[in-house]
């Protein structure tokens, strides 16, 4: 786990002042979610399209993919929010994954709110939001391309899913689609460090780092953690973070993929056996060694790709069921062998 800060980093931007000390039943994703596209966090291009679309109130049916917390329902609802303004309750149906996702639904819920008169500024729509799209049934998808197409003139859908190759290529056809990044480092603490300036929470730089190590990318766990070891702890440090996420420490797992560089299988051992001892899964541990080794920026490139395909391989047998601590000690052991120079490597019969 490199170094993203050190102690408490300046803030490149400020918190909304409305937001005050919220107590430990309020979800911050909730309290900070951005109401403004300007507001949102990274996927700077994407939003500048959806700024466009709010300004001249055009909106084309959307389909916007990417991973999990990186603001793709946000960005629908704040350019809803822009485009409709005081209409915006009875404009906007949003169906989530939580709702009944059949084809009754797209017959009944969605077709009669598409027949419903709703005043609306000039040039708008009335806005369907469809999250978790992809869990929605074949039939469900194909009754709602018929839909889309019936009433283009008074409807737009704006449907956000992880995965666009589950959504059927008619509806793909008929929308234009804007694909989400997962966001840097450098803006998840961006957000996290507005965040603690509004709640006044304590922070250390390791505990900040151990944050944007266990989220990837992903914002909405980022905060959901932040809000977590805050109320659970106190402050934000490390090791508070990594008992709140019930992660292996990346320290240690970076001291035993050092083992294996030198290599040294008996000092790699002994890291794994401690870090089985403390109870973690297979999954877990193959996953933060996944992200461990990503991240070994002094090791040889070439080395380091050959380390990356042989987690892979092993991550894959532990997904298929093979979890046992004798398939971790053997990769150890394959990632030693690549490290050994090849004149000292024994010749395959």
């Amino acid at each position: 786990m490199s170094s993203q800060t050190e102690g408490k980093p300046a803030s490149t931007a400020t918190a909304s002042s409305a937001h005050t000390k919220s107590s430990p039943d309020t979800p911050w994703i909730e309290k900070y979610r951005p109401e403004k596209l300007s507001e949102i966090v990274g996927n700077e291009e994407t939003v500048r399209r959806l700024q466009v679309f709010a300004q001249q109130g055009n909106m084309p049916n959307l389909l916007l993919s990417g991973s999990p917390g990186i603001g793709k329902t946000t960005s629908i609802l704040a350019l809803a929010k822009e485009m409709l303004g005081g209409v915006y309750k009875d404009a906007v149906l949003e169906l989530n994954a939580s709702d009944e996702r059949g084809i009754d639904v797209v017959r009944n819920r969605i077709k009669m709110f598409a027949q419903k008169k709703v005043t609306l500024p000039p040039g708008r729509h009335k806005i369907i939001i469809l999250d978790e799209a992809d869990s929605m049934t074949m039939g469900a998808q194909q009754a709602l391309r018929r839909t889309m197409e019936i009433y283009s003139s008074t409807t737009r859908f704006a449907l956000a899913c992880n995965l666009s190759t589950k959504i059927i290529e008619p509806i793909q056809s008929r929308c234009a689609m804007l694909r989400y990044q997962k966001l840097t480092d450098d803006q998840l603490l961006r957000r996290l460090v507005e965040i603690c300036k509004a709640e006044g929470v304590d922070y250390e730089g390791d505990g900040m780092d151990a944050l944007l190590f266990t989220a990837e990318g992903d914002l909405r766990s980022a905060v959901n953690a932040l809000q977590s070891t805050y109320y659970g702890f106190g402050l934000i440090s490390a090791s508070n973070v990594l008992r709140v996420c019930d992660q292996p420490h990346p320290l240690v797992v970076r001291s035993m993929m050092e083992a294996c560089v030198v290599p040294d299988l008996d000092g790699a051992l002994q890291e794994l056996k401690g870090l089985w001892r403390l109870g973690y899964s297979s999954i877990d541990l193959i996953s933060t060694i996944f992200k461990v080794v990503k991240g070994l920026d002094k090791m040889d490139e070439a080395l380091q790709l050959k380390f990356i395909r042989e987690v892979g391989f092993t991550h894959m047998r532990i997904l298929e069921g093979v979890g046992s601590y004798t398939q971790l000690s053997g990769l150890l052991a394959r990632l030693c062998r690549l490290s050994l120079p090849e004149k000292v490597l024994p010749k395959d019969p």
